[in-house]
């Protein structure tokens, strides 16, 4: 069956699941691969602000994570006011899921609103599996966004 209201991708990186999960649960850091909230700045605690490339509005983002579980909640809008719970991750240890040790399994989900077209709803979906490259790549790349990711020539 295809999901008509969530969607779901996944990478599998080179990293172990607590450094996949800080990368996934720092909200400043998502800026390096969340491309509708790019180059996030921290507005308050869980707070946060970055611009859709897409559009070049902001996009807000308060995040609930919980190291415990390896889980965040992303709520998004496009001001404080408007946050709602929109996504999802979950990391899990490579090994529960028998792959090799020092390695992660990323999932990112997305829940689609009423509201959302067709063209919208295929946008943000195609967008999480783009993410879930440049996640891996910061992860396995050790340039995990606590750096200038696009060096100044």
């Amino acid at each position: 069956m295809i999901d008509a209201y969530c969607h779901s991708s996944s990478i599998l990186v080179k990293a172990d699941a607590q450094r996949a999960f800080q990368l996934m649960a720092d909200g400043v850091r998502q800026g390096r691969w969340a491309l509708g909230s790019w180059q996030r700045r921290e507005v308050g605690p869980d707070l946060f602000v970055g611009v859709s490339i897409f559009t070049g509005a902001e996009t807000w983002v308060r995040i609930h994570a919980d190291p415990e579980t390896l889980t965040i909640d992303y709520d998004v809008g496009a001001s404080e006011a408007a946050l709602r719970l929109r996504n999802a991750a979950r990391v899990f240890d490579g090994p529960t899921l028998g792959h090799e040790p020092g390695t992660a399994l990323v999932t990112l989900f997305t829940w689609r609103l009423a509201t959302q077209s067709d063209d919208a709803w295929a946008q943000i979906s195609s967008t999480h599996e783009t993410e879930m490259f440049l996640i891996r790549a910061l992860l396995e790349s050790g340039r995990d966004g606590s750096e200038d990711f696009f060096p100044k020539s």
